[in-house]
């Protein structure tokens, strides 16, 4: 399973289209975390799974997506409905109530990924308004057999090797 996380694109159609043109026929689903600021008929969200983050208006996006890719199971949430800036307690026990093997959420603007229980959770951080460092990003999850690698990248298309995190 492979799979492209943005989120917190904010207006920014232009990246989104790149980024789905770079990357729609590598992976097998592209995630948008919320806060695209875009309406479900612009032709950048095209075949993205995509929620509904506190700067959207559009109706037509769901607050949290569960998503079966390759036999995992993805929830996909903006994460301003589960408090993720002050933990992830609540997006855990959520998170367990899905069965998820994977949670992709935006929001806080920060990079970063760990595991909990069992289950990796994934922020991709911002790829328009980065919070903790300078660096738009967004990341690619791959799974081959049992290892997660997760590889993050700024909106040069650069991996950002640093970051990258591995779990067996």
């Amino acid at each position: 399973m492979k799979v492209l996380i943005v989120s917190d694109s904010h207006g920014w159609s232009e990246v989104l289209q790149q980024l789905k043109e770079r990357y729609e026929h590598q992976v097998d689903a592209m995630i948008h975390c919320g806060d695209s600021e875009l309406s479900a008929n612009d032709p950048e969200v095209e075949g993205y799974f995509i929620v509904r983050g506190n700067c959207d208006t559009e109706n037509q996006f769901p607050y949290d997506i569960i998503e079966g890719v390759e036999g995992k199971r993805i929830f996909i949430t903006h994460g301003h409905r589960y408090n993720i800036k002050m933990s992830l307690m609540n997006l855990m026990y959520k998170a367990k109530e899905y069965a998820a093997d994977f949670v992709f959420f935006g929001h806080s603007h920060l990079v970063g990924a760990e595991r909990i229980d069992g289950t990796i959770f994934v922020n991709p951080g911002s790829i328009s308004f980065p919070r903790g460092r300078k660096e738009k990003t967004y990341a690619i999850l791959e799974v081959d057999h049992d290892t997660t690698t997760i590889c993050f990248y700024d909106e040069t298309h650069q991996e950002l090797p640093s970051l990258r995190q591995v779990f067996q």
